[in-house]
């Protein structure tokens, strides 16, 4: 039974190393967006920012948007109030005297007392109807935009002509393990998506920076086969518009595109987020993104298994530090080229200490979000 187990680990670390080393190389193709200089901006933009109980940080991001140097005549930013109990709606209002292109739209009003599960979804299709934008950017309360933000999506639309744009997003860094765990898994997913997005392989990209055109989303049937999941308002639509236009998504690739957001501030929080996120895994019409999240799953479930079979069957543990050291220099022979993207360079001398918490989270929150529940925003959803 141990031989077996034992080789059929060998061979699903195998397959994800040559996976990794795929991505490897569609990173290392990949060139950074330039913009035409003599380009003037025309995109009309609606930026929607659902929000609950986000008072602690949503006037940075609204001033940081409306304040950029992007025309104020092509923005508007609509922020959605979804049952905010905190000072979320007031600091709102306070700001929609200094902007007049900022609104507020009270998603309780538009649910008629109908309790759901996918209130973020809810919140961008009301937003959406109410928008005067031809292209809709989507981004959270809690990210920073940088200053050229809109001026790289107007370049890039111009430019390359699609109907959906991913764009990077990062988290940000200053103390403790488990943001610096965050930041590093964080990473490799995101060198996964601008490799496999510039590839066209993959639909996967990230809700905190995306953009589309409003009348793709309408042509798409909106969230319509989605609707009941709480997550997926970013890699489900997208998968849904490359049915139609295969070969008109794109990948936003420039440093100055990146927004950033904090990391969860504790464990809890962290993995009722990727709880969150994995509870799609099963709904991807792309399959090639669950043959790849199953893949990921089978790896980390398999040598997660094999740790205590080899001690304690074999009583040593070389095959299972040999897997892992495989493992471990293939993915960071990938990582060096993400965390030079984003300029993160030094916390890659941390990751190969971070394999055996990967493992473990990897497990638990892939089977939570099959057959579990998680809290999110305060609330229990299935």
């Amino acid at each position: 039974m141990y031989p077996a187990g034992l080789f059929l680990t060998i061979l699903l670390v195998l397959a994800y190393c040559w996976l990794i080393l795929q991505y490897r190389k569609w990173f290392r193709r990949l060139q950074p967006f330039k913009p035409d200089g003599n380009i003037s901006p025309l995109t009309s933009f609606s930026i929607i920012i659902p929000a609950r109980n986000e008072a602690a940080g949503i006037a940075d991001v609204i001033r940081t948007i409306l304040n950029s140097s992007y025309p104020s005549a092509l923005i508007e930013l609509i922020v959605v109030n979804d049952h905010s109990t905190d000072a979320t709606v007031e600091i709102v209002q306070q700001l929609q005297q200094e902007y007049s292109n900022l609104q507020l739209i009270h998603l309780e009003a538009h649910l008629d007392g109908n309790p759901m599960n996918a209130y973020k979804k809810k919140a961008i299709e009301v937003a959406i109807s109410k928008s005067k934008g031809e292209w809709i950017i989507t981004t959270d309360a809690d990210c920073n935009a940088p200053a050229q933000w809109l001026h790289l999506y107007d370049a890039y639309i111009q430019q390359q002509r699609p109907v959906f744009v991913a764009a990077p997003v990062m988290f940000t860094h200053k103390k403790g393990i488990l943001s610096l765990f965050q930041l590093l898994d964080f990473m490799s997913l995101q060198g996964i998506t601008a490799a496999a997005v510039s590839a066209g392989y993959h639909t996967i990209c990230n809700g905190a920076n995306l953009a589309y055109r409003k009348e793709v989303f309408y042509e798409v049937g909106q969230f319509k086969g989605i609707d009941e999941l709480a997550s997926g308002d970013d890699m489900l639509l997208m998968f849904k518009i490359k049915q139609r236009y295969p070969d008109r998504l794109g990948y936003l690739f420039h440093q100055g595109a990146i927004v950033t957001t904090a990391p969860m501030h504790n464990w809890s929080a962290f993995i009722n987020q990727r709880i969150r996120w994995a509870s799609k895994a099963d709904r991807y019409d792309d399959k090639s993104v669950f043959r790849i999240l199953a893949l990921v799953y089978a790896v980390n479930l398999a040598l997660l298994i094999l740790l205590p079979v080899n001690l304690f069957i074999s009583g040593e543990i070389a095959h299972w530090l040999t897997l892992m050291l495989v493992k471990t220099v293939v993915e960071l022979s990938f990582m060096r080229s993400v965390a030079r993207f984003y300029s993160q360079q030094d916390t890659l001398l941390y990751f190969p200490f971070m394999q055996p918490l990967h493992l473990i989270y990897t497990v638990v929150a892939g089977w939570l979000g099959k057959f579990g529940t998680y809290q999110w925003k305060g609330r229990q959803v299935k």
